[in-house]
């Protein structure tokens, strides 16, 4: 890693705000094609972005498909950290996750934010 440098991305917004989901897998790409330690947690809607199919459609103007972000990155090795409860209070089971996301507590977010060089929320 580039310094053992780490970023932690925290998306909060779902396929409905296209841009705003877009945007921290742009970063988040870019981070890792650097050689810098990426987590991306999702949140509120975001736990959306981890159920398989749920982005085909979705692209903001000026920014490459949602759904090519998130191959790019799992492609370099990302994780999506998924949360929970979040999931629970939208009724999505994990059987219809992404290959490389995996449910978390509060506790695994605050270990990832607190360990990052920087986090970012969007």
């Amino acid at each position: 890693m580039a310094g053992n440098e780490k970023l932690t991305f925290m998306v909060t917004r779902g396929p409905d705000e296209p841009e705003l989901a877009s945007i921290p897998f742009v970063m988040a790409v870019a981070a890792l094609a650097s050689d810098v330690e990426v987590v991306v947690g999702l949140q509120g809607s975001g736990v959306e972005l981890a159920v398989r199919g749920r982005t085909d459609r979705v692209e903001a103007r000026g920014f490459p498909p949602l759904s090519k972000l998130l191959d790019d990155y799992r492609d370099l090795g990302g994780r999506l950290l998924v949360c929970t409860p979040c999931i629970r209070a939208r009724e999505i089971d994990e059987r219809q996750f992404v290959e490389n996301a995996e449910l978390v507590a509060a506790g695994r977010f605050v270990a990832e934010v607190t360990s990052a060089t920087n986090a970012l929320v969007y």
